[in-house]
């Protein structure tokens, strides 16, 4: 299977932040991000393995700065690092700013997809080639992630995660 590269996944939704998608203080519901969120990564899984693919889990997602109604909204999404049949996929969360139209990010995740087939078996993906200074640091740092989600799941020994392991030498 040929290496792709994370651009190669990359999927842009943008979106505007309607009333009925707010919460009390007039922000996008969390829950609404997230689930725009999920479907941008899908895709850049998608992309990236050319198969179906199922959200496996939820890694990380940070909340850092509310996003109000009215607001633009652009979720950006790539696959950061494949595996066997798993891909992570990292996504940026930015705001347009209404006057000078600058972004902004307003929040970030980091989703685990699995590609299957129409038997949802797990089938392989081609891996992914970073390229800039970014997409290496996502790359390098996935692997970690992965580590630490196997020792937390009680599928692999600490001593076992070599990645982690270098963090402290």
């Amino acid at each position: 299977m040929s290496p792709k590269t994370p651009k190669e996944s990359l999927t842009i939704l943008t979106d505007l932040v309607l009333p009925a998608e707010t919460n009390p203080l007039n922000n996008l519901f969390g829950g609404e991000l997230l689930a725009r969120m999920d479907r941008a990564c899908s895709i850049a899984a998608r992309r990236h393995s050319r198969r179906i693919v199922v959200t496996a889990s939820v890694n990380h997602v940070s909340f850092a700065k509310a996003v109000p109604v009215g607001s633009v909204v652009t979720v950006e999404a790539k696959v950061s690092r494949a595996f066997k049949s798993s891909m992570e996929v990292y996504v940026d969360v930015w705001i347009e700013d209404r006057e000078s139209g600058l972004k902004t990010r307003a929040n970030e995740g980091i989703y685990t997809f699995v590609a299957v087939d129409e038997t949802g078996s797990p089938v392989p993906v081609a891996p992914i080639v970073p390229e800039t200074d970014l997409e290496k640091e996502r790359f390098d740092g996935a692997l970690r992630r992965k580590q630490l989600s196997l020792i937390l799941a009680g599928k692999m020994m600490p001593d076992e995660a070599t990645e982690l392991k270098a963090l402290f030498k």
